[in-house]
């Protein structure tokens, strides 16, 4: 599977409510159980005007199926293909 950065434009996300998120949460989780494939959510990053998800799928269709039926916006999917962090500057 591979990983991906989701990137969602939503004028005003950071201004919503603990239940809004919760909200969006939830029907993440339920389309996840409702694709019927291999499918995980593992974070997401909220900003002014944008949600940043992470997601790992088979592929960037499944994300975005993932986003047509749950209704969520998506301006960008980017598949990760290295990562990186302070660590790796030690690496030798």
């Amino acid at each position: 599977m591979k990983k991906f950065v989701v990137e969602r434009n939503l004028p005003g996300a950071g201004n919503l409510t603990a239940e809004e998120l919760q909200a969006i949460s939830q029907t993440s989780c339920e389309v996840i159980t409702r694709l019927g494939k291999p499918y995980h959510w593992l974070q997401s990053f909220v900003t002014d005007d944008k949600i940043y998800c992470i997601h790992i799928a088979d592929s960037e269709e499944v994300v975005r199926e993932h986003a047509r039926l749950g209704k969520l916006p998506v301006h960008t999917i980017a598949e990760v293909k290295n990562m990186m962090d302070p660590l790796t500057a030690n690496l030798l």
